[in-house]
């Protein structure tokens, strides 16, 4: 009987001391305290941290391949400007800065890698909060965001060679003028333009839900469309790092079309709906009450 004790007390010990490893249970109504959902939260953040971590341990093998994916537009824009007579290169500067590079270019690979994990991780944390037609609407709204956040990063990977063209094409010719540029800096400005162009994709998916949520009607969207667009091109302007012409023209046309695209599905999904300019009232939120 005594053995027995003991080895339940120890079972429960380990049990305890491995319970980080496990999600707290919500009970029989998936009810939990406030205490168990910042413990769930460690927990749900600490799987996407080791997955991140593992991911960026493999990608050390890999190392040599994602250098030579990040220097790819690099490289075809050097082949063009050195045949018009410029002359650059791309330099480390400082003792440490080779391994800062590493650090990061392996980091990277490893929030790409382990994007499932996170991203599931995200979702089991929020999804117990939803109910069965919120889930439906969430599990579309990532289904369609991902790719086009991912198509939109696809494009600034595409544009931004013609961007390190354009500006570095300002260099004065047969004047002995070499372009060094920084390695880190480089490869920031290229990660910067990638986010801003998978970020700008999303602008349908954000119209959609706000309409969805009664926020924005089609309607308003046809009234705002000249806005929207005028918009759209200032916001290329501001938010493309590189500031060149083509790469700002690059991202506001496909923001342009990408609205108009979510405009013409807010407005079908109203005229379903049966809900217009005159019926609008009718189907608004009420903010004291919620409904």
């Amino acid at each position: 009987m005594a053995g027995t004790q003991a080895t339940t007390s120890e079972e429960a010990g380990g049990s305890r001391r491995l319970g980080w490893l496990r999600p707290p249970d919500g009970g029989p109504e998936g009810r939990m305290s406030l205490y168990d959902h910042l413990r769930e939260l460690r927990y749900r953040v600490t799987i996407s941290i080791g997955g991140i971590v593992l991911g960026a341990l493999l990608c050390i093998f890999f190392y040599e391949a994602l250098i030579d994916f990040f220097l790819a537009p690099w490289n075809k824009a050097r082949a063009v400007l050195e045949a018009n007579g410029a002359t650059t290169e791309i330099v480390n500067t400082g003792v440490t800065q080779p391994f800062t590079l590493a650090v990061l270019v392996c980091v990277l690979g490893g929030v790409a890698i382990s994007a499932p994990i996170w991203l599931w991780q995200i979702w089991a944390f929020v999804a117990p909060g939803l109910v069965a037609k919120e889930k439906k609407y969430a599990l579309a709204f990532v289904g369609v965001s991902l790719p086009l956040f991912f198509a939109g990063a696809a494009l600034g990977y595409y544009i931004w060679p013609t961007g390190i063209q354009v500006l570095l094409g300002f260099t004065p010719e047969n004047q002995g003028i070499t372009n060094l540029l920084d390695m880190a800096n480089f490869l920031a400005m290229e990660i910067k333009v990638m986010l801003v162009f998978g970020a700008a994709f999303l602008l349908p998916v954000v119209v959609v839900g706000l309409n969805l949520a009664g926020v924005v009607r089609g309607y308003m969207l046809k009234k705002a469309r000249k806005m929207v667009v005028f918009g759209s091109v200032v916001l290329a302007a501001v938010a493309t790092p590189t500031t060149d012409p083509f790469s700002m023209l690059a991202l506001a046309v496909p923001v342009t079309v990408m609205f108009l695209i979510a405009e013409a599905i807010c407005r079908v999904w109203d005229r379903k709906r049966g809900i217009t300019e005159e019926t609008a009232t009718e189907f608004s939120v009420d903010l004291e009450d919620g409904r």
